[in-house]
């Protein structure tokens, strides 16, 4: 094989990187007929095998060079922002339900022919935990699936789509408490996890240098839609019934997904968007310490972040605020978690995923302990709280894409497959939050300010007897020890720089 034959096919195998960009000797017709020209000249001397082996590597190259020619730009351009502003609307859809099923939770709970049921006070509160559950637990089988077979992400997205707004429908017409939580709570986490997988699959391949703003605008669907139903919810419940309410949803979903999956869509060919051939390369993650820390991190995170969306209007009733201040203090806490991945989506195309983890961290623990437990006794300092709370962690998921970028490279596939168990290990703070918290508000008897100076002080620690106290606690201590795991995966990381150089 000649040394140009030989340039043209490593040219080739970088071209599957998304974004990679090179120039082979001028145009790239130019550089395909120069390669072809020359392989044929070198092999009339080597002999026939060789003559024909040359040439149909030399065509190969050709057509793999004037097929990227042809694909969108990443970074920029329609078809890329028109993905983006699509996955927004699915982001929306598929997070903001299962996050405002609270509400739906009341109306149940007051309707006899659903309360009157034997366990529906347990069972009713699960079918919210499932709907979010579900598809967050389901990555770890999802995203390696579309990872192994890219050609179906677009019928994966689709039949998604189909399933959550067949499940409300269905949850509408029937009054069992057991089919709620099958429908609403299994069926339509099933039909969110399809419908949300590819996505994500087809952002890496949309965007590379901002990536991370990307993820960024993507997130900020779900506390969007956490910022708006809350207020559009309680008159529809109000006026019509749950049943009459899921139908509306139900119908509005599928409009709004027929215009707008279309534009949800993969750059690159399937061929490419498996990634290199590196076999070797996609095992070296399993051994890589930084998964593994990262996997941890992300962990005790999740364990911190669902707390205070779910204990939050409690705590505002116990210290006997109005409805529409308990609404406004989990609206300001959604409406910071909106502004938090944008922010930190931005800085993570700039800064150490990292070190801005280690931050975010730092901070949200630090907001914890003093403006939900020293000044969470008042309403402003609860609202200051909130949106303390939502900006510093409600970003912490769009650095995914930043780590991924350190472990994956760029390899989409892999990308893909790691992504589904970060969701896992997000998902079970998510599942196991109510009854760990729980476990931890049930608790009534000294509070800090009690244990350290021996009088009742006023404070969130001592919000109704001090039933909220060692919940604050586990709060703040999940961040601050997903802060020390992240300073050392900050500090590894920059241990790695200097010994490879």
């Amino acid at each position: 094989m000649t040394s140009k034959s030989q340039a043209s096919l490593e040219a080739f195998e970088l071209d599957v990187l998304p974004g990679t960009e090179f120039e082979l000797g001028g145009t790239t017709g130019s550089a395909g007929r120069s390669t072809a020209t020359n392989s044929t000249a070198h092999v009339h001397i080597h002999g026939e095998l060789a003559e024909e082996e040359d040439v149909e590597e030399s065509s190969q190259t050709t057509e793999g060079l004037r097929n990227e020619s042809t694909l969108a730009p990443v970074d920029t351009g329609f078809s890329a922002m028109a993905f983006l502003v699509a996955a927004f609307v699915v982001e929306v859809l598929v997070w903001s339900f299962p996050f405002s099923y609270g509400i739906f939770l009341t109306f149940y709970l007051e309707d006899p022919r659903f309360a009157s049921q034997p366990k529906s006070g347990t069972l009713l509160p699960l079918a919210g935990t499932l709907s979010s559950g579900v598809i967050y637990c389901t990555g770890p089988v999802i995203y390696p699936l579309l990872a192994r077979f890219p050609q179906h992400r677009r019928l994966c997205l689709w039949i998604g789509g189909l399933l959550c707004s067949i499940s409300l429908l269905a949850a509408s017409y029937v009054t069992k408490v057991t089919a709620i939580v099958a429908l609403q709570g299994v069926l339509y986490g099933i039909g969110g996890s399809m419908l949300y997988a590819p996505c994500i699959a087809f952002l890496s391949e949309w965007f590379v240098k901002r990536r991370g703003l990307a993820n960024g605008i993507i997130f900020m669907g779900s506390a969007a839609g956490g910022l708006v139903l809350p207020f559009v919810l309680p008159p529809l419940l109000r006026a019509h019934g749950p049943s009459v309410t899921l139908r509306i949803f139900s119908i509005a979903i599928f409009v709004a997904l027929l215009p707008t999956l279309p534009f949800i869509k993969p750059r690159l060919p399937v061929s490419k968007s498996r990634g290199p051939r590196r076999p070797a390369g996609r095992r070296a993650w399993f051994k890589d310490w930084t998964w593994w820390t990262l996997l941890l991190c992300n962990t005790v995170v999740g364990f911190g972040w669902f707390v205070p969306q779910l204990w939050l209007p409690t705590f505002a009733g116990a210290l006997n605020l109005s409805s529409s201040s308990a609404s406004t203090a989990l609206a300001v806490l959604n409406g910071a978690s909106a502004l938090g991945p944008l922010i930190l989506g931005f800085l993570s195309d700039r800064f150490s995923p990292w070190l801005l983890g280690v931050l975010t961290c730092v901070f949200a623990s630090a907001a914890t302990f003093v403006f939900w437990g020293v000044v969470g006794n008042v309403a402003p300092g609860l609202m200051v709280f909130g949106m303390a709370f939502g900006l510093l962690g409600g970003g912490w998921s769009t650095l995914w894409s930043g780590f991924l970028r350190i472990i994956a490279k760029d390899d989409p596939a892999l990308a893909t497959l790691l992504y589904g168990f970060l969701m896992l290990s997000r998902g079970l703070g998510n599942v196991l939050c109510s009854p760990i918290t729980t476990t931890l508000s049930s608790f009534s008897g000294p509070t800090v300010s009690q244990t350290m100076y021996g009088v009742r002080a006023k404070s969130g620690y001592d919000v109704a007897d001090g039933r909220f106290e060692k919940l604050i606690v586990y709060v703040g201590s999940c961040f601050a020890g997903a802060a020390i795991v992240g300073l050392a995966g900050w500090g590894g990381e920059k241990v790695r720089k200097v010994t490879t150089g």
